[in-house]
């Protein structure tokens, strides 16, 4: 499945609830950069596609170090548009499915490996636990059926993959490209958001035990 399935990793925004003064790709994670962390759970994946825009050549150097055959995409816009605007500018030209995943996303290696082999459309959630959340409400078998900024069931952390048929540009956030779409397949996953200094912290700790 990884071979036929494109991955677009949105690396394209500023980060600035981070305050780090760095795109969230280039974060250092117990001294490996996330980029490098997420490269090394798709190593696999022939078609990789990565959106960049903030520090785009920071990006694409870091990039370069672990791997050669990665399709950059640029964002232009990355000042004025969201992560739906990075995921279509990446998938438009991709396989049939494309896994969409953000820059500032970690998920344990053993959920990474059960999405590489999930077939057709699906969108991942995780437990709260981010400071500013997007939540989703599911029903009883665990069918996505509503994003909401107030409550939810779980975590939206992503990733989420869509079919190419479906693809529409959208300047907002990601999860408002698969509203139309929905209910959807859902799948609980082992995710964590770097959105604040306080996730980062957080996260940091909790990877100290994945194996990387």
């Amino acid at each position: 499945m990884s071979s036929i399935k494109s991955v677009v990793i949105s690396c394209a925004g500023i980060g600035s609830r981070l305050g780090l003064g760095l795109t969230k790709a280039l974060v250092k994670i117990n001294g490996c950069s996330l980029i490098s962390l997420q490269l090394e759970m798709f190593k696999d994946v022939e078609d990789l596609r990565i959106v960049v825009g903030f520090q785009a050549n920071d990006i694409i150097e870091e990039v370069m170090k672990y791997r050669q055959d990665v399709t950059f995409i640029f964002n232009h816009r990355y000042f004025e548009t969201k992560t739906g605007a990075s995921f279509y500018l990446g998938a438009r030209h991709a396989n049939e499915y494309i896994l969409e995943w953000d820059g500032d996303l970690l998920v344990h290696p053993d959920d990474v490996r059960t999405i590489l082999e999930q077939e057709g459309e699906f969108i991942c959630y995780a437990d709260k636990s981010s400071e500013e959340a997007v939540f989703v409400k599911t029903d009883e078998h665990g069918n996505v059926l509503e994003f909401s900024r107030e409550c939810g069931d779980y975590e939206w952390t992503g990733p989420a993959c869509l079919c190419k048929d479906h693809l529409v540009y959208c300047s907002n956030n990601v999860y408002n490209m698969f509203e139309p779409f929905l209910p959807m397949r859902g799948i609980k996953v082992r995710a964590y958001d770097i959105d604040t200094y306080q996730d980062y912290m957080r996260v940091s700790e909790i990877v100290k035990n994945w194996k990387l």
